[in-house]
């Protein structure tokens, strides 16, 4: 996906301002060098330090899983994240990504620069750690229903080409977002409140 840089936003690394902390919590992680799959992403990921820490301690933490989640990181501050440490010293089997919601939300991203962006992050990704697999999960549905719904078409017209991105051996693509929605479209606030 060739997009300029100079007006996609998605592919300039940046410092999400606020989050500091956690990235330096973060490269504290990657340091140790023992992490053997990272999830990386926005506030969906993030959330597994709350309400999902049960099922982490229970099923993620014994395959030496680190969560490098931030809630409304954008691609731009993931690869910044990306390039500034967090994947200094680790050397992951597997990175889970999912990015890209947040840009979406966003009229400043073109569904193509989007997708430019979580290129970037993968490439950077392999940069670091040629080895690591990247399990690619689609962008999960925005807004309550399909009708009127841009976020919701712009994740779906994201996906079909990330989903390009698979090539069976370092990157795979998976979309589990049909799980999350009602027979009828709709993503009900139980499941995500923030829809």
């Amino acid at each position: 996906v060739a997009v300029s840089a100079a007006t996609n936003y998605a592919i300039q690394p940046v410092l999400h301002p606020g989050t500091e902390k956690r990235h330096e919590s973060f490269n504290e992680i990657s340091k140790k060098g023992e992490a053997q799959l990272v999830f990386l992403g926005d506030s969906i990921t993030h959330g597994w330090d709350g309400k999902g820490k049960a099922v982490w301690e229970k099923t993620w933490a014994p395959l030496k899983a680190a969560n490098f989640g931030i809630g409304g990181d954008r691609t731009q501050h993931v690869l910044w994240r990306v390039e500034n440490g967090e994947f200094e010293g680790i050397k992951p089997k597997v990175v889970v990504l999912m990015i890209g919601t947040n840009n979406s939300g966003v009229g400043e991203n073109s569904v193509e620069q989007i997708a430019a962006g979580i290129k970037n992050i993968i490439t950077a990704i392999h940069k670091r750690t040629p080895d690591t697999k990247v399990l690619l999960l689609a962008i999960f549905p925005r807004g309550a229903g399909e009708t009127g719904n841009p976020g919701r078409t712009k994740n779906k017209a994201v996906n079909e080409i990330i989903a390009k991105f698979h090539d069976g051996k370092k990157v795979h693509y998976f979309d589990i977002g049909a799980k999350f929605l009602a027979a009828d479209g709709t993503l009900s606030k139980e499941i995500m409140p923030d829809q």
